[in-house]
C-alpha cells in the first residue's frame, strides 16, 4: 500500500503535530522514536494491520514487559490517527490490575540515603543536592528547571508544565542547601541545577551519573533512576499522611489510579500481610 508509506516527512509532520498539541519533550521523543523503529523492523513491506499484529508479537517474544508493549503501541496508533490511518491501529494487550511491586524495582529509605552519601563521597555536590530535591518534594525530571534561586528564597515552587499550573513546597533544610549551593555556582537568579556550559541537565546525563554510584553504594542499578526517587517521595509522604487525594494534588496528577499505582507494595509485604491475617488454622501435618 504505497499510498500509506511511513515517510521522513510523515514523521516530522506528526511530530511538529505534537508540538503544537503541547505534549511533553520525552514524550514527542519517545513516540517518533517509536515509529521510526516499527518502519524500520518493517523494512519494505507494505504496511497493513496485520504487519502490525505481528509486531506487537514480535515485542513480546523478545521479552518486552506488556506496559512496555502498550507504550510501543500507543505511539503507533497515535501516529496511525494523525495521518488518518486508522484501519492500521491494533488493540494494547490485556493487562490484570498489579498488587504489589516487584522487589527488584523497590528502593528503600536507607539505599537512597547510601546513593546520597555515596554522591557526597565522590565530590558530586550536584548529583547529592539534585537527588534530595526530586526525592523531599516528589517533582518529576522535567521539573528541576522550575528549582531556581528565587524559588529557593521563597521556599515554594511555581510549576507550568503539560497545561497544569501547581506549586511545590520546598522544605527549609533544602531550602538553605539550595541557596548555599547556587552562591557557591556564583548562580545569583534563576535555574539552579545546570551543566558546565550552563545549559539544563538532560533526563539522560542524571541518570547516567546515578548510575555510576550502584557498586560503590551497593544498590542494585535495577532501582536506580531519577523516577525511582519520585516513587519514594510518593511511600513517604503517604505513609504519614494517609491521603491519596492530597498525595495526587503533590504529584501533580489527574487521576487517583496514577498516584495508586505509586503506593504497591512489594511482594514481601503482600505475603507478611497475608501472613499477619492467621486464617489457615490448626497444625501443619503430612498425609
Amino acid at each position: 500500500m504505497n499510498s500509506s508509506a511511513i515517510t521522513e516527512n510523515a514523521v516530522s509532520e506528526f511530530e511538529g503535530f505534537l508540538v503544537k498539541e503541547e505534549r511533553g519533550k520525552a514524550t514527542i521523543e519517545k513516540y517518533i522514536r517509536e515509529v521510526r523503529l516499527f518502519r524500520q523492523w518493517l523494512c519494505n513491506r507494505a504496511l497493513a494491520k496485520e504487519a502490525v499484529i505481528e509486531w506487537k508479537e514480535y515485542l513480546q517474544k523478545e521479552g518486552y514487559a506488556p506496559v512496555t508493549v502498550n507504550a510501543k503501541l500507543s505511539a503507533l496508533n497515535s501516529f496511525f490517527s494523525f495521518m488518518g490511518w486508522t484501519e492500521f491501529r491494533v488493540k494494547f494487550l490485556r493487562i490484570q490490575r498489579r498488587m504489589f511491586r516487584e522487589r527488584s524495582k523497590e528502593l528503600t529509605k536507607e539505599e537512597f540515603e547510601r546513593l546520597v552519601a555515596t554522591a557526597q563521597k565522590e565530590g558530586k555536590e550536584r548529583l547529592m543536592l539534585l537527588m534530595e530535591t526530586i526525592c523531599a518534594t516528589g517533582i518529576r525530571v522535567s521539573e528541576l528547571p522550575y528549582i531556581t534561586v528565587e524559588a529557593a528564597k521563597a521556599g515554594r515552587a511555581e510549576v507550568d508544565l503539560k497545561g497544569k499550573i501547581r506549586v511545590i513546597l520546598l522544605p527549609g533544610k533544602l531550602c538553605r542547601k539550595l541557596i548555599k549551593y547556587a552562591e557557591g555556582q556564583k548562580t545569583t537568579a534563576g535555574v539552579i541545577f545546570l551543566t558546565k556550559n550552563g545549559t539544563s541537565l538532560s533526563r539522560r546525563q542524571i541518570w547516567r551519573e546515578m548510575k555510576e554510584l550502584c557498586t560503590k553504594a551497593d544498590v542494585e542499578s535495577s532501582k536506580v533512576f531519577p523516577h525511582n526517587l519520585r516513587h519514594l517521595f510518593a511511600v513517604s509522604f503517604y505513609k504519614i499522611c494517609k491521603d491519596i487525594v492530597k498525595l495526587a494534588d503533590m504529584l501533580g496528577h489527574s487521576s487517583i489510579e496514577t498516584t495508586r499505582i505509586y503506593l504497591l507494595t512489594t511482594g514481601e509485604e503482600h505475603a507478611r500481610h497475608l501472613e499477619m491475617m492467621s486464617l489457615v488454622t490448626g497444625t501443619e501435618s503430612i498425609f
